[in-house]
């Protein structure tokens, strides 16, 4: 990483620099499961283990929510938390999120009660909870720009799932339909405030750590999932096992 200040510009290049070589759109396992090669009892796994992580969104935001002393900004991010938690006139992602694991055949009480996820999903998604809790609001910020790629995995996801799966259909994946518009939104106004709160080289050089984390956090998840599930196939005692076997 340079250790130069950086212009606006620069940073922003940077940036998306960080995720056009760590994203998980790069992990084989998306590749598996885009693919169509995975069977239905692996992408059960997935989308169960990935339950932990979207339950813990709006977690992560009402965190970073409380450390901010500006309202503008405050009003502005708590519409993250509703457009996960929902309100009472309109659902949120973690029910669309649902919505897939029911289509999918899981136990919702299964699902929601996270018991049987993999260890290493519980340690990942935990050490992002800790790292927005803990780090500088600019960093906790800076952390959620991975929703600067998430656009493009969300499509890739839908056309390949909806193509290879006969499991799966439209309503199934209203979750990343949604999330499209959601995501581009809030990547922009993310974005516009490191950009203008990253003032010092010491500060960029954070928020570029930062976002290295977040993906991390991401990949990390699916390293778990594939030895688990794919390959070898070693599922740690206790967690969601397979009919049939993995």
């Amino acid at each position: 990483m340079s250790r130069v200040r950086l212009t606006s510009d620069e940073l922003e290049a940077a940036l998306r620099a960080i995720g056009v070589e760590r994203y998980h759109d790069k992990h084989p396992f998306h590749a598996l499961l885009h693919g169509g090669k995975l069977r239905k009892g692996q992408v059960q796994a997935w989308a169960l283990n990935r339950y932990c992580y979207q339950a813990h969104i709006p977690i992560k935001d009402a965190v970073l929510l409380s450390r901010m002393t500006d309202p503008v900004l405050r009003r502005a991010w708590r519409v993250r938390i509703e457009d996960h938690d929902g309100t009472l006139e309109r659902e949120g992602g973690t029910a669309r999120w649902l919505k897939l694991t029911d289509g999918l055949g899981l136990s919702r009480d299964d699902v929601v009660s996270m018991q049987r996820i993999l260890p290493a999903t519980r340690f990942a998604v935990e050490a992002y909870v800790h790292f927005v809790a803990d780090r500088p609001l600019l960093e906790g910020i800076a952390s959620s720009l991975t929703e600067l790629f998430a656009p493009k995995i969300h499509r890739e996801r839908i056309a390949g799932m909806l193509e290879h799966y006969d499991f799966i259909d439209e309503a199934t994946l209203s979750y990343f339909s949604k999330r499209l518009d959601q995501a581009t939104r809030d990547a922009d106004f993310a974005l516009d405030y490191v950009k203008r709160e990253a003032r010092t080289t010491e500060a960029q050089q954070r928020v570029l750590q930062a976002l290295h984390f977040k993906c991390d956090v991401l990949w990390t998840q699916l390293d778990a999932l594939t030895y688990a599930y794919v390959d070898p196939g070693k599922v740690p005692h206790g967690a969601f096992q397979p009919e049939g076997g993995v």
